[in-house]
């Protein structure tokens, strides 16, 4: 399909179109016109819904659509049913592809990002609400929403990624510095950053999850595979690896902590339910902390004392001992 498809306005009325939509159709074609030539006409006025509604009903086609100059206009939007590329930087309002969309440097919209595809830059990707593709996300540098970021495969920035909501991946989330998200992050495969990852809500990987610093999440953290971080770990919820968790620092929850192999923790590890390692594996507390300072800085908290507790500084529940 191109864009030269012919809509009339009786065909938009089987589509379903709305009266508002009928009205300011029939106002701008009166004769019919092309299906990208109504989208451009969308853009042109600002109605993203309009043509985020003809997109959805027709789909994309194969066109491609390339800006070989440089765009830096806050009021312009962008739908094009085909594939866009950007030669230079761009800096719009809005934009929206029936398939990808890829710039050779910086891509940023002070509202949102949607392609029925990949969307990639050399540079930065940034968006006043959300980055929604298809298939995968990929940036030179950092990934930024104000609202959510989703991609149907892989996200991938060479900087930090960070949303104002939630950050989901079908594949695995990977950021050279760190995640931030102020919902949740949830990934098919592995989260990993070379900085620390944070989320307001919890935080699920269907692999491993691996961190140069810190992980902070206010509800769960869930790993098919293993956890570790290069400082500590830290869940209002519980915490569940199907491999093992590793901590530089100390691991914190406010429920469980299981591991299906060891648990490895550089000074305390804490729990307001129970500690579980896998059967015949250890679990570590304190093999940062020297001895002498055990009972300060390696203290090992739960509602019932890990049977296969191998170091630290047992208290029981609710215990004064560490303050």
């Amino acid at each position: 399909m191109t864009g030269d498809f012919r809509i009339t306005l009786a065909y938009l009325k089987e589509l379903g179109a709305c009266r508002d939509g009928q009205r300011e159709f029939r106002k701008a074609f009166p004769d019919g016109a092309g299906y990208q030539e109504t989208l451009d006409k969308c853009a042109d006025a600002g109605r993203v819904d309009f043509g985020k509604w003809l997109l959805d009903k027709l789909g994309p086609t194969d066109d491609v659509r390339v800006y070989q100059e440089p765009i830096n206009d806050c009021n312009r939007v962008i739908i094009f049913a085909g594939r866009i590329e950007f030669k230079g930087d761009v800096d719009v309002k809005h934009i929206l592809a029936g398939r990808g969309i890829r710039a050779g440097r910086g891509i940023r919209a002070g509202d949102g990002i949607k392609a029925g595809c990949g969307i990639k830059a050399g540079w930065g990707i940034e968006a006043g609400g959300g980055i929604n593709a298809g298939e995968g996300i990929n940036a030179g540098e950092g990934i930024e929403a104000g609202w959510g970021i989703k991609a149907g495969w892989g996200i991938e920035a060479g900087d930090g990624i960070k949303a104002g909501w939630g950050i989901e991946a079908g594949d695995g989330i990977k950021a050279g510095w760190g995640i931030n998200a102020g919902r949740g992050i949830k990934a098919g495969g592995g989260i990993k950053a070379g900085d620390g990852i944070e989320a307001g809500w919890g935080i699920e990987a269907g692999d491993g999850i691996k961190t140069g610093r810190g992980i902070n999440a206010g509800r769960g953290i869930k790993a098919g595979w293993g956890i570790n971080a290069g400082e500590g770990i830290e869940a209002g919820w519980g915490i569940n690896a199907g491999e093992g968790i590793e901590a530089g620092c100390g691991i914190n929850a406010g429920c469980g902590i299981k591991a299906g192999c060891g648990i490895e923790a550089g000074c305390g590890i804490e729990a307001g339910e129970g500690i579980e390692a896998g059967g015949g594996y250890g679990i570590f507390a304190g093999i940062r902390v020297k001895i002498e300072l055990w009972s300060s800085l390696a203290i090992v908290e739960a509602n019932t004392k890990p049977i296969n507790l191998i170091s630290g500084h047992w208290v029981g529940p609710n215990s004064t001992e560490n303050g």
